[in-house]
């Protein structure tokens, strides 16, 4: 099974109403689950022999880093009780941007709606773009750019409009 097939079941599990799905085929598994407010959690797994093939870039868990540069950071008179936090739906890498030479998806002051993506994530030399699930005005960026982050951490701040 290739990532495309992998991400096509991905994409109808979404769409669907199927809570578990399990494939094993010779010597790989995978089991796709959707959480009640429907994000989808990954599981692999391939014998130590087939991972030779595929060079693991090591990561350090560290705790997330919070961004300090004066365009991230919010208004003073920012009271963040009614803040929603635009949290990661998977393990990975964080991208601001489609690349290094492309402007950021989204910065603070700027506008979101549901749909719009505002960063990517990429897993397993895959590439997701996150899109925002709430309508308002991006307050801060609590992740820097390259860095690893966790199922379900806040990566923005949002004042919902």
């Amino acid at each position: 099974m290739d990532f495309k097939q992998i991400q096509e079941l991905i994409k109808i599990i979404n769409k669907s109403n199927i809570g578990e799905l399990t494939i094993e085929e010779k010597d790989f598994k995978i089991t796709i689950r959707q959480k009640e407010d429907a994000v989808p959690v990954y599981s692999a797994s391939v014998p130590a022999p087939a991972m030779a093939q595929y060079p693991v870039a090591q990561q350090a868990a560290a705790p997330a880093q919070v961004s300090n540069t004066a365009q991230e950071q919010p208004a003073a008179s920012k009271s963040s009780d009614n803040l929603i936090a635009i949290r990661s739906p998977m393990i990975g890498t964080f991208y601001r941007s489609a690349s290094p030479d492309k402007p950021s998806f989204v910065n603070v002051g700027d506008e979101v709606a549901p749909g719009k993506t505002v960063c990517i994530i990429e897993a397993m030399k895959l590439f997701n773009e996150i899109e925002s699930e709430v309508k308002g005005t991006i307050v801060k960026v609590l992740v820097d750019d390259a860095s690893p982050v966790e199922y379900d951490q806040p990566l923005f701040l949002v004042e919902p409009a």
